[in-house]
C-alpha cells in the first residue's frame, strides 16, 4: 500500500476509500471549541443557524438543520449508538455540544469498521468533552474494550487563575478492539538515565559491583506460600522460592544470587542496566508542549509534539502496520508514522493543512517520504469546481501551489492580501515580501491596479495575481508598466507585478522571484527526520514458577 493524503470530509473518505478491517492504529484529534468559553457549548439553539463547518483553525460547531438530519439517521439505525445519542439529546438539548457529538458519532462508527481486530484507537480530546466522548466510544467499541484514560499535561499551571484551577491537561481515550490487540510491552517503559536518576530509583540501586554497575538486592521469596514444588533448602535457608532449585543454583554460580551473611536469606542481584526502565502510567508529564523555539514548531495552533505520537505508535503498532489519522491537521501523526517505519493514511478537509503536511513530509524525509495525494484538483475544471463550491479552499489550494502562506486574521479583513512569501534579500539578513492575490471569478485591469496599490502600500518587493481566467491585454499592460524589483543579492531584475493562471500553475510554472532558502516566515521548515530508534533496554530476568 502507498502512503496517502486525502483531501475531503473524513466521513466520506472513510466510506469511499478505506476497507473493512484494514487499519492497525487510529489516532483521532478532532477540532473542538477550544477558544470558546465552556458554557457557550451548552447554550440552546433554535436550529435556524448555518450547519457546522470546519474551516482552518476555526473549530466551531453550531446546531442546525444538517445536525438534525444526521441525528435522525443515527437514531433510526438503532443500537447502542442510537441509545446514547438519544440520551445526550434528552440531557443536553440541541446545543453546540450535541452538534459536536452528532458530528463525531458516524465517524467513530466508520473508524470501528476499518479497524482490525488487533487494532487500537486513541482519541485526543478536551476535558470539556471527554466524558461525553467516552460514553460515545463505549457505545461504538464496547465499554469492555476501554483501555486507558491518559492525562497529558500540555502546559504548566498558570498563576492568573482567580476563580478556578488552571486547565492544563488534555485527555486521550484509548480502546483496543480485541483481546489480541497489538501491545508492545517493551515500549511502555522509559529507559533509565544512569546520570540523572530520580530519588526513588537512586535509593533502590545504590550498590555497585567491581565494574561499577549499579544494582539492588531483590527478594527471591515467592508471595504464594502454597507451592510445594518450589519449597526447598538453599544455602541453609528453607523457603518457598520464586525460582526452581536448578535455576537458583545456576544464578548462584553466575554471581547473581548472593547471601548477605551466614543464615541470611539469599537475595537476587538485580542490575539497573538490565531493567526495561520506569513504567509509564496513565498521567504523562514528561512530554512537553511545543514552545516558540522548538525546531518542530510549524506555526499550526493545535500542533502536538511528535514525541507524543511516537509513544502511542510504538506502544500499539509494529513496523509496517497501517496508521490512520482522520483529522490530520499539520501531519504530526503521519510524520511520526513515517519515521517509525509504519504505513499511513492522513485525511483533512482544508487545503491549508494539506499544504502544511506536504511541505513537512518533503522537508523531513525528502525522497524517502513518498506519498500520493487524493482529492486535490489536477485540472482546470477540477479547480473551477472547487472555486465554485468552496472559494476559501480554492484560495488556500492555489496559494499552496506556489508555497505561499495565507494571511492571518478574519476573512474579509485581509486588506487585499490573500497570501505572502518571504525571501532573503541580502547577506545581512534583510527579508522582502511577495504579496499574492487569488481571484476565482472574472478579472480585469482594475484587479492589477489594486494589487499594485497594495504592493506600494506594504512596501513589498513583488505582487502576484493568481486567476482562473487568462489575463487580458489591458491587465498585461498594467503589469508590465509596474517595472521591476532589483535584487542586489542575486544581481537580477524580477517583474514587480506578475500574472499567473491556474493552468500555468498546474503546468508547473513558478513565480519569478529570488530563491526562498529560509521558509520560516512562509511555511516553517520541518527538521530532517532521524530514523534512529530509541532503545528501551533488554528484558528483565524471567521469574519461573509465578
Amino acid at each position: 500500500m502507498e502512503n496517502t493524503l486525502y483531501y475531503g470530509d473524513n466521513l466520506d473518505i472513510l466510506k469511499r476509500y478505506i476497507k473493512d478491517e484494514s487499519v492497525d492504529l487510529i489516532y483521532v484529534d478532532p477540532p473542538f471549541n477550544s477558544n470558546q468559553n465552556y458554557n457557550v457549548l451548552f447554550k440552546e439553539k433554535d436550529g435556524a443557524q448555518a450547519a457546522s463547518q470546519i474551516q482552518a483553525f476555526e473549530d466551531t460547531w453550531t446546531w442546525g438543520h444538517d445536525d438534525e438530519a444526521v441525528y435522525a439517521e443515527l437514531v433510526t439505525a438503532g443500537g447502542k449508538v442510537a441509545d446514547v445519542m438519544q440520551a445526550f439529546r434528552t440531557f443536553l438539548g440541541p446545543c453546540d455540544m450535541l452538534a459536536y457529538l452528532v458530528m463525531m458519532a458516524p465517524r467513530l462508527v466508520e473508524m470501528r469498521r476499518v479497524l482490525k481486530s488487533t487494532g487500537s484507537i486513541y482519541l485526543h480530546c478536551d476535558p470539556a468533552a471527554s466524558h461525553y466522548l467516552k460514553m460515545l466510544m463505549d457505545a461504538v467499541f464496547g465499554p469492555e474494550r476501554f483501555l486507558n484514560e491518559i492525562i497529558w499535561q500540555r502546559t504548566t499551571s498558570k498563576g492568573l487563575m482567580t476563580r478556578r484551577l488552571s486547565r492544563n491537561h488534555d485527555v486521550i481515550l484509548s480502546y483496543q478492539l480485541g483481546d489480541n490487540a497489538t501491545w508492545n510491552l517493551d515500549e511502555t517503559f522509559k529507559p533509565y538515565d544512569i546520570d540523572n536518576l530520580d530519588d526513588k530509583t537512586e535509593s533502590k540501586y545504590r550498590l555497585r559491583d567491581a565494574d561499577g554497575r549499579l544494582y539492588q538486592l531483590d527478594n527471591l521469596i515467592n508471595p504464594n506460600p502454597d507451592r510445594p514444588n518450589l519449597t526447598y533448602e538453599f544455602l541453609g535457608v528453607t523457603k518457598v522460592w520464586r525460582w526452581t532449585k536448578a535455576r537458583m543454583e545456576e544464578a548462584y554460580r553466575k554471581g547473581l544470587v548472593v547471601q548477605p551473611g551466614p543464615g541470611k536469606v539469599p537475595r537476587l542481584k538485580r542490575y539497573l542496566d538490565e531493567q526495561r526502565g520506569k513504567p509509564f502510567g496513565d498521567v504523562w508529564t514528561d512530554i512537553f508542549p511545543i514552545n516558540s523555539q522548538a525546531a518542530e514548531r510549524l506555526g499550526y495552533p493545535t500542533q502536538k509534539p511528535q514525541s507524543l505520537l511516537e509513544r502511542i505508535i510504538r506502544m500499539s503498532s509494529n513496523d509496517g502496520d497501517l496508521v490512520l489519522d482522520p483529522f490530520c491537521g499539520c501531519g504530526t501523526t503521519i510524520a511520526a508514522a513515517q519515521r517509525l517505519n509504519r504505513q499511513w493514511i492522513g485525511i483533512d478537509i482544508t487545503f491549508l493543512a494539506m499544504t502544511l503536511m506536504k511541505e513537512r513530509l518533503r522537508d523531513a524525509f525528502g525522497e524517502s517520504g513518498q506519498f500520493k495525494v487524493v482529492g486535490e484538483p489536477v485540472s482546470v475544471p477540477d479547480a473551477a469546481a472547487l472555486a465554485a463550491s468552496e472559494p476559501y479552499q480554492f484560495q488556500w489550494w492555489a496559494l499552496g501551489l506556489v508555497g505561499a502562506r495565507p494571511v492571518e486574521g478574519k476573512k474579509g479583513a485581509d486588506k487585499g492580501i490573500d497570501g505572502k512569501i518571504v525571501f532573503k534579500a541580502d547577506a545581512a539578513g534583510k527579508f522582502e515580501t511577495v504579496i499574492l492575490s487569488v481571484k476565482a471569478g472574472h478579472v480585469t485591469a482594475n484587479h492589477v491596479r489594486d494589487l499594485r496599490g497594495v504592493v506600494e502600500r506594504e512596501k513589498a518587493a513583488i505582487g502576484v495575481l493568481i486567476s482562473m481566467e487568462d489575463p487580458t491585454k489591458p491587465m498585461q499592460t498594467e503589469a508590465v508598466t509596474a517595472g521591476f524589483h532589483e535584487s542586489p543579492m542575486w544581481n537580477r531584475k524580477y517583474p514587480k507585478i506578475q500574472l499567473l493562471t491556474v493552468a500555468d500553475l498546474l503546468d508547473g510554472k513558478k513565480i519569478d522571484m529570488p530563491p526562498v532558502r529560509q521558509v520560516g516566515a512562509t511555511f516553517k521548515k520541518a527538521p530532517k527526520a532521524s530514523q534512529k530508534r530509541v532503545e528501551t533496554g533488554e528484558l528483565p530476568l524471567v521469574e519461573d514458577g509465578e
